[in-house]
């Protein structure tokens, strides 16, 4: 298995063009059985131009990809490097001896409903979930099913990994995806990678827990209505404590107890992170499904975050910062390492793509290319990707649509 990646700056579409699948060939010397392309929103004008001109020069049976308002690529000396807001192509090419590759491209009309068996979904898919597909997802923001179809993709083919991006623009609204020698919009366009493979995937939220945790005892659509403290009791269980309140009050005090610092940070940087497993007493990062907080009702107290909740759900407030942000990545690429002892040899037969949110890269961390410098420090392996207007991965044993975060996803032999 090989995995190279070619990126140009190139501000003219052909010269780009010339330029990475020159660069990507040379570096393969081999037949490349999957494409993954990612353009800068700067080419906005000229979408239509770029599949067409690509299969011109590049002999190759599956290709997808999608417009980035910032491009993941390496550079001539093998760096990762993260162009935000300039002319911008990424091109990836892999040899996958001994695995199929199915590319496919879906409208949200054609989805199944939610209420359908998991078999509408194989048959849209075209793969049978034992033969253990692994998913790379790459969405138009305009399709309106996004939600729908992770769903339904985990209810057909669960333990299946999906990683991917939602498509973004820099000051323009005009985005696309595409696949094979099409360019599409409000579609969504994918592979799925069966037999000598493994994706494994990193999803970093950058949020820290602040407070206690809290299990939700009133709540409906997306708003919470009540809150219940917990507390340990020698470690092996947890038991509600305290009356009832409201999560307006439970907000209120946990900022008293703030440093100035941290006080200023929640007045914008405040999220709920949502735990995975109800069950589990030590929270670690990684448990939570960081989800936004919409608003607040003073006049009962309640709060709506960006997600549907539950009776019986827990949740714990969190802040996100930069510093955050780094120290949560380092985390769980330092655990990636340690689950990993042969990282370090990945370099040879192995690739990565990172779809992170518009909200990070220099903007957060004041300086360039800092995921992707970070990632490399760890995992010296191709890296290539996008900055999306949503980002997709798991948390536990679901797939989700997130912002804020950097997904990353490992490709390598088993």
């Amino acid at each position: 298995m090989q995995w190279v990646n070619a990126l140009s700056k190139r501000p003219s579409l052909e010269a780009a063009i010339e330029e990475v699948v020159e660069q990507a060939q040379q570096s393969l010397q081999a037949s490349p059985d999957l494409g993954l392309v990612f353009i800068s929103s700067a080419f906005a004008s000229e979408y239509s131009r770029l599949m067409p001109l690509l299969q011109e020069r590049l002999k190759i049976p599956a290709i997808i990809g999608c417009c980035g308002g910032g491009i993941v690529g390496m550079n001539p000396h093998s760096q990762a490097e993260e162009i935000e807001g300039e002319p911008a192509l990424s091109l990836c090419l892999a040899h996958l001896p001994g695995v199929n590759v199915h590319p496919f491209h879906l409208s949200s009309e054609g989805l199944p409903d939610l209420d359908s068996p998991p078999q509408n979904w194989i048959d849209l898919i075209g793969v049978n979930p034992s033969d253990k597909p692994q998913f790379i997802l790459l969405v138009d923001p305009f399709y309106n099913r996004i939600n729908d179809l992770l769903q339904g993709l985990d209810y057909a083919y669960p333990g299946s990994v999906k990683v991917g991006g939602l498509a973004s623009g820099r000051l323009t609204n005009i985005t696309a995806v595409f696949h094979g020698s099409e360019h599409y919009q409000a579609q969504a366009v994918g592979v799925a990678l069966c037999g000598n493979i493994v994706l494994e995937t990193i999803v970093a939220q950058g949020c820290r827990p602040i407070g206690q945790p809290y299990r939700v005892s009133k709540g409906e659509r997306n708003i919470i209505l009540e809150l219940e403290q917990e507390s340990n009791v020698d470690d092996l269980s947890l038991v509600v404590s305290g009356e009832p309140i409201s999560p307006l009050e439970a907000l209120q005090k946990l900022v008293q107890d703030l440093s100035e610092a941290d006080r200023q940070l929640a007045q914008n940087s405040l999220f709920i992170g949502v735990v995975r497993d109800e069950f589990k007493q030590r929270l670690e990062p990684g448990d939570f499904l960081i989800r936004n907080l919409l608003g607040v009702d003073p006049r009962v107290g309640a709060i709506a975050i960006g997600d549907r909740v539950r009776p019986g759900q827990r949740i714990q407030f969190h802040l996100r910062d930069a510093q955050t942000s780094k120290e949560d990545l380092q985390m769980l690429l330092t655990r990636y390492q340690q689950q990993h002892p042969n990282s370090s040899q990945l370099a040879a037969n192995a690739g990565a793509l990172m779809f992170s949110c518009l909200g990070r890269g220099e903007g957060l961390y004041g300086s360039p290319n800092f995921d992707c410098s970070l990632f490399q420090r760890y995992l010296n392996i191709p890296l290539s990707g996008l900055f999306c207007n949503g980002e997709i991965g798991p948390v536990g044993d679901e797939t989700f649509l997130h912002g804020y975060t950097s997904v990353f996803g490992i490709v390598r032999q088993p």
